[in-house]
């Protein structure tokens, strides 16, 4: 009979043999149907997602097609300075894309938050489904066909609004009306698409605690407070969490397309998207194009990040990783 390491005896008078730990190929044969039935997907995600990575290198050269990556002139930083170089309106642009990162954040997950419960909450289940499925439409719609919608009900000379108002304001050459416009488009287009996540949430909360909660005297409301709002806490936490990575980009429709590239509506409509496509179209310089996605993408990986890691400090389970 031997003793283990702390030197005791085990009950049935063996010692149990240490498992070997699987090496990578070992694992791998050990679940090849698993690994090959991902492999198409992995594939995809590489190819799609991280080859184009590569591109990177454009945003600290003067890129040429002609001369490729390799032959084309370095020059450090110089793209960013063109990208800071007016300080009035890159001030501008990333002030009306965080401006508009906020609104249409808080608007459409509230909205998308009650158009769910509502759903959820409907008596006529039938109804409410045919009513779901026509609020998932506008997300369908390209901008393109969008603006002459919006173009109908705000036109100066025979725009719905003027025409109801008795009113001829140009809503084109003027910017204060623009939050408001692209804020009612951006949750006309997207509210009812965003309630499906929820919806799913809601779908699999156990009956047995409305039941329970029904017994205990609670009408409605104090069921959506004490119950399908807390059920819908991780979700909301993790759809904010993924909406921090892009606080920095913007739907380039929406504002280039919608405002119908109107100069006199920069003050309130022009973001870096727009402002980046703008560019391309009238002088098409690559580096300027690369440094510009670069700097928004390195802002929204830190402020995931950052957002991510307050989250864990306060609530680890919703955190994403």
């Amino acid at each position: 009979m031997t003793k283990n390491k702390e030197g005791s005896v085990p009950a049935n008078g063996s010692v149990k043999p240490k498992k070997k730990k699987d090496t990578l190929l070992a694992n791998t044969r050990k679940h090849l149907p698993f690994v090959i039935f991902a492999l198409p997907a992995f594939l995809i995600l590489f190819f799609i997602m991280y080859v184009p990575m590569g591109g990177i290198v454009m945003a600290f050269q003067d890129f040429k097609p002609m001369k490729g990556f390799f032959e084309s002139e370095f020059v450090g930083l110089d793209n960013f300075k063109f990208l800071f170089a007016s300080k009035s309106t890159f001030f501008r642009m990333t002030r009306n894309t965080l401006i508009y990162y906020f609104i249409f954040t808080a608007v459409g997950t509230f909205l998308n938050i009650v158009l769910a419960i509502a759903l959820d909450q409907f008596v006529f289940k039938k109804a409410g489904r045919l009513m779901q499925t026509m609020m998932i439409v506008p997300i369908f719609i390209s901008f393109a066909a969008v603006q002459f919608i919006v173009y109908a009900f705000i036109a100066s000379d025979n725009g719905l609004i003027n025409k109801l108002l008795g009113t001829s304001i140009s809503f084109y050459s003027e910017p204060k009306y623009w939050y408001v416009i692209l804020t009612i488009v951006k949750i006309w287009n997207s509210v009812g698409y965003g309630s499906v996540l929820y919806m799913s949430v809601l779908a699999g909360i156990d009956t047995a605690l409305y039941e329970a909660a029904r017994i205990d005297g609670a009408n409605k409301w104090q069921q959506i407070v004490h119950i399908t709002i807390p059920s819908l806490v991780p979700m909301i936490t993790v759809m904010l969490l993924l909406s921090v990575g892009n606080i920095m980009r913007s739907d380039t429709g929406l504002f280039f397309q919608v405002t119908r590239d109107s100069g006199a509506l920069f003050d309130a409509t022009q973001v870096i998207d727009s402002y980046v496509l703008r560019a391309i179209l009238s002088t098409p310089e690559y580096g300027f194009t690369a440094a510009a996605s670069l700097f928004q993408s390195v802002v929204g990986l830190v402020m995931m990040l950052l957002a991510n890691g307050a989250v864990r400090k306060i609530s680890p389970e919703n955190s994403l990783f």
